[in-house]
């Protein structure tokens, strides 16, 4: 018998038009939703910089803690983004999406009305896990909903300029914000936008998921998060206690032997939080470790920017997120420019390069002073540093994914995530404790510049050994 043609359904439609040269309007209501997410998270890692003072003297925070207004966010949205990962393959994509989205949005506006500085670090660290459940879903949408090949380069592009776009723009954001309103509408600003996104999600995005059992490595999660925690809380100790005090050493050995007790239950877990085949792909795990190495300079670089532009040349919140526009407008430039780039120099050489010239401008903002000119300590520098940063975030995405299987591709997704907004938590509180080093305790101009030119002198050196293992290690180009 001839079986009757089946009605196609939106899904089939959809698949259709992203086969097609040109994707359908749908198809980037779909890239929209999934990008205005991850512009949401990534914004809140730095969008809360240039209102620090304000938090502080309004909620009476300390040094350390105006840190963990930074690192509750980051240590939780890095630390459970692989959890993340992996329930978006399992539970589905958008329902992932939504879910991540609903608890950021609601921890937003916690945060916002927060009146006691606890308050504000438990907002902060359930935005972080939000986040982490949100972000990783936004990726796969995107590598689900573009078939392979350019289309699917130039959708990550835009993803990855999104990205770093709300990176960029926090300091803007949060200076308008801090100015014209007050410190508390730079977490509630997410709420009307949420509800926005969550209802765009609702009817543009389909769901889809990975077949097979529905479980989650939660130990895997708590240890992995736990250690990075740890080892992060420790390095912050040592601006006051010193790297051989006991309040440093313990928990950075204790936040070690969480990290290594993580690694023993995945090698053993019937369902690991983070397989451990998927670091015998060279992309992934070379790929991973440059985010870790690059991120780990670029996301301090924004706090430095903007605590030496308020406190040592005196801008006000607005001045300082005004002075970072050219910056956060080179960042998305530099990812947009990627995708054509990589067509004549490969992946591998672009995200060399792109190191290369962020090396460059941290090298030009160590020159920096306490009575420096715009164009030559904030504008000149800021935009080298972010354009290379720019150029070699698409092509370390595209080669960190290339290779995943259809099952683990959540999974990698989140890993990409993770690698660089722990490298950002990770390499933010390694470089406070070198500019504390230097600064000695001394607040006025001249010690906190030599502080934050020794953090920026620091970070070139980071990148400059990064651009070198990303020579040695990456793969030529992206597996097909």
């Amino acid at each position: 018998m001839t079986s009757m043609p089946q009605p196609r359904t939106d899904a089939d439609r959809d698949r259709t038009a992203t086969d097609s040269s040109r994707p359908a309007p749908r198809t980037w209501l779909v890239l929209l939703a999934a990008c205005a997410g991850q512009f949401l998270v990534v914004l809140d890692v730095s969008v809360v910089n240039v209102a620090l003072p304000s938090m502080r003297a309004d909620l009476g925070l300390s040094a350390v803690g105006l840190q963990w207004v930074l690192n509750a966010y980051s240590i939780a949205f890095a630390g459970f983004m692989l959890l993340g990962g992996r329930a978006a393959d399992l539970f589905g994509r958008k329902r992932m999406f939504l879910v991540g989205l609903g608890l950021f949005t609601a921890a937003s506006m916690a945060g916002g009305l927060a009146g006691e500085g606890w308050q504000l670090l438990a907002a902060r660290a359930v935005q972080g896990l939000g986040a982490a459940v949100l972000a990783p879903a936004t990726l796969t949408i995107v590598t689900g909903t573009v078939p392979p090949g350019p289309a699917r380069t130039r959708a990550i592009a835009t993803w990855s300029a999104v990205g770093a776009g709300g990176g960029a723009a926090g300091g803007l954001v949060g200076g308008v914000l801090t100015d014209l309103l007050s410190w508390r509408w730079v977490l509630l600003i997410n709420v009307p936008v949420g509800v926005l996104v969550l209802a765009g999600a609702v009817v543009w995005i389909h769901e889809s998921r990975t077949e097979g059992g529905r479980r989650l490595d939660l130990p895997g999660a708590v240890l992995v998060t736990g250690g990075l925690a740890a080892v992060a809380y420790g390095i912050v100790q040592t601006e006051e206690a010193g790297w051989e005090a006991p309040a440093t050493l313990l928990p950075l050995l204790g936040g070690v032997a969480l990290l290594a007790a993580f690694v023993a239950v995945e090698a053993r877990a019937k369902a690991p939080l983070m397989p451990l085949r998927v670091f015998r792909s060279g992309a992934v795990t070379s790929a991973n470790v440059s985010m870790v190495v690059n991120g780990s300079a670029s996301f301090a670089m924004w706090f430095f920017m903007t605590v030496y532009a308020q406190n040592v040349l005196g801008y006000t919140p607005l001045e300082a997120g005004l002075a970072l526009v050219p910056s956060s407008i080179s960042v998305i430039v530099g990812s947009k420019l990627a995708p054509r780039l990589m067509v004549t120099t490969g992946a591998r050489n672009l995200a060399v390069l792109g190191t290369l010239i962020a090396a460059t401008g941290f090298g030009w903002q160590s020159l920096m002073d306490a009575h420096g000119s715009y164009v030559t300590t904030i504008l000149g520098p800021g935009v080298l540093m972010m354009a290379g940063m720019g150029l070699s975030i698409t092509p370390l995405a595209s080669l960190a994914t290339s290779g995943a299987a259809p099952g683990d591709a959540g999974l990698v997704s989140g890993l990409v995530n993770t690698s660089r907004t722990m490298g950002g938590a990770l390499g933010l509180a390694v470089l406070s404790t070198v500019a504390a080093s230097r600064t000695a305790g001394g607040t006025g101009p001249e010690a906190l510049t030599a502080g934050y030119a020794l953090a920026f002198r620091t970070g070139a050196g980071i990148l400059l050994g990064g651009a070198v293992l990303m020579l040695l290690w990456l793969p030529r180009r992206a597996e097909p």
